[in-house]
């Protein structure tokens, strides 16, 4: 019987391996752009970048090293050059097909880090299965730029699973509907009419601003913006600032708010202050053609009409009045029912002096006294004459 040559002895203890075997191996080097493993066959394998990850612009180096232990798959026992190809990837893709369809099956929510930013949606990839987040999906509100989602973290379900076309579509959005419903339901059981609570603007319409309040949008209509008026919400607040508000009323899911807190009621004291007969000072705030807008204080207008400017006769306001000018007039008319308060220039001024008629009176009678008697002498003579 012949002896076993050395080189014999040595292929006969390394093991066989076949096409698309899972194999263990040890690293042993590692460059930029690929890893070779001592798999403990009799030629080393070789793993490439692209058969590693998915993931572009990876430095192999900075994450294998060797002496790290690694389960691959055969591609190629011979390459042609005496090597052994292996691919990481699809050996954890196979892995990741059975991870992926258990999470698709439980409804699962997963987490994975953006890996690209598309023109149509997001991709993030798990356990080398690459899957495709839709536009509609990323978000529950429309968003145009999503290249603010691009290295981050994001949580996703699978909605559709589809191995044979290699489909894998994510949908965060139902997440961030069911968590919004959660915290709206939980919101609304915790507040009530009347509450003062703090939130933050979210947006700003030219009717009003919506304030998140941590569960639910309330909506601050320009109305309730203030005591006083207000001719435009943007130059008022802007989006991020935080706002103690008052919960004026609940409606279902709808919720008013309002920043007219009674203690701050320009009225409450009103009666005392603007009292008719007192005399008040304020800046004409607007004009119409009947009258003057005159504000006596944030929440607190008096209509000065054209009629009580002057005595001389004014077509409009306009003519004698300016915008933020000062004037100070009589409280002629006071209803704090309806909020109304009249004022008076006119009513401020000295009466006019009356017509003197007392000597023209007195003449008058002078002369008539004077016709009188000559009347009298005159029937006199005529009575004598006869007599004769």
């Amino acid at each position: 019987m012949s002896e076993l040559t050395f080189e014999q002895m040595l292929e006969d203890s390394l093991k066989t391996i076949h096409t698309g075997e899972v194999v263990e191996g040890t690293v042993i080097d590692v460059k930029p752009d690929e890893i070779v493993l001592n798999i403990g066959y009799k030629s080393d394998g070789i793993l490439t970048k692209n058969e590693y990850t998915n993931e572009p612009n990876v430095d192999m180096t900075a994450i294998v090293k060797p002496g790290d232990k690694m389960e691959v798959k055969v591609l190629k026992v011979n390459d042609g050059e005496g090597q052994v190809l292996l691919t990481y990837k699809r050996l954890a893709a196979d892995r990741g097909n059975k991870r992926i369809e258990e999470a698709y099956n439980n409804n699962e929510v997963l987490t994975a880090k953006v890996s690209q930013v598309l023109d149509g949606g997001l991709s993030v990839v798990v356990e080398e299965i690459r899957i495709f987040i839709p536009a509609s999906l990323v978000s529950d509100t429309y968003e145009k730029d999503l290249s603010k989602y691009a290295g981050q973290e994001i949580q996703f379900v699978i909605s559709e699973y589809n191995p044979k076309r290699r489909r894998y579509i994510g949908d965060r959005k139902q997440l961030l509907v069911a968590e919004k419903a959660e915290l709206q339901k939980k919101l609304l059981e915790s507040i009530h009419e009347g509450d003062t609570v703090e939130g933050t603007v979210k947006n700003v319409t030219d009717f009003g601003a919506f304030i998140d309040l941590g569960g639910a949008d309330g909506l601050l209509h320009i109305s309730e913006m203030s005591w006083g008026r207000v001719e435009n919400p943007k130059k008022v607040f802007k989006v991020g600032d935080v706002l103690k508000v008052l919960i004026k009323e609940i409606s279902g899911t709808k919720i008013a708010l309002s920043l007219k807190f009674e203690d701050q009621n320009p009225w409450k004291d009103a009666a005392q202050k603007y009292a008719i007969g007192n005399v008040v000072t304020g800046k004409v705030a607007r004009m119409t053609d009947f009258g003057a807008f005159i504000e006596l204080e944030t929440g607190i207008d008096a209509l000065l009409h054209v009629s009580q400017i002057s005595r001389e006769h004014i077509d409009k306001p306009a003519d004698v009045l300016k915008t933020g000018e000062e004037v100070t007039a009589k409280v002629v008319d006071f209803n704090e029912e309806d909020k109304k308060i009249s004022l008076s220039i006119k009513a401020m001024l000295a009466p006019e002096p009356k017509e003197e008629v007392v000597e023209e009176k007195a003449d008058a009678d002078e002369d008539a006294d004077v016709v009188s008697v000559d009347i009298e002498a005159v029937i006199a003579n005529e009575s004598e004459e006869e007599n004769q």
